[in-house]
């Protein structure tokens, strides 16, 4: 029970009473909006992502002062970073442009769970992203599988720029690490491609059922 609580308050147990409350307000918006299942996940996910990059450390592709003097690493939740667009095109199929309004909630929850300069750099980051995502799905004609590849092309390069901007300051204040330890051409490059991989696998998916006739290619 101490785990869970410690997990619930974010290591902070005096306060589980504000903490279960503001969580069951956050599940009733959720449901009064009409968002339901995928509603759920989306705002569950994104600070949980925010929270693992604090605590979960990075696995070094190549160390830094090598060849390549800042290095390469890759979060091992980076894939899932990716999802977050696909999931969040589910949501607005299923309640609209409410999503906006859990984008917000999810990015708020994002500084209890987070160390406050990763929340900041990376709630930026999915908020800049997330509306980018936002008007691409929004705006754009294309069959469903396709507008999540596209949403989801455009999206990530955004926000890994915004949230490697933030990582790279927040290395610099903590650690007394030179600027561009993080955000510099590779490691931009490996990260967009790690958040890639899961949206062409879901659009590869979503285009299979499409073709079958399993759901409609074009509902909003």
């Amino acid at each position: 029970m101490s785990e869970l609580v410690s997990v619930l308050t974010n290591g902070q147990p005096q306060l589980i009473g504000p903490a279960l409350g503001a969580l069951l307000l956050t599940f009733c918006a959720i449901w009064f909006l009409n968002g339901r299942f995928w509603a759920f996940i989306y705002v569950a996910l994104i600070p949980f992502l925010n929270w693992s990059f604090s605590v979960i450390p990075q696995a070094e592709i190549i160390a830094p002062g090598g060849d390549y003097a800042p290095g390469v690493a890759l979060h091992p939740m980076t894939m899932v970073t990716g999802m977050v667009f696909v999931i969040r095109d589910f949501v607005q199929r299923e309640m609209g442009h409410k999503v906006l309004i859990l984008m917000a909630i999810a990015v708020a929850w994002s500084f209890f769970y987070s160390w406050p300069v990763i929340a900041l750099a990376s709630g930026i980051a999915f908020a800049v992203s997330e509306f980018v995502d936002w008007m691409v799905y929004t705006f754009t004609k294309y069959r469903l599988s396709t507008r999540i590849l596209i949403s989801s092309a455009l999206a990530s390069p955004v926000d890994t720029t915004v949230f490697l901007y933030g990582a790279d300051i927040a290395q610099q204040m903590q650690l007394g690490a030179e600027p561009g330890n993080m955000l510099h051409p590779v490691n931009w490059i490996v990260f967009v491609i790690g958040k890639m991989v899961g949206a062409v696998i879901v659009s590869y998916v979503i285009r299979r059922r499409e073709d079958m006739g399993l759901i409609s290619p074009h509902e909003a």
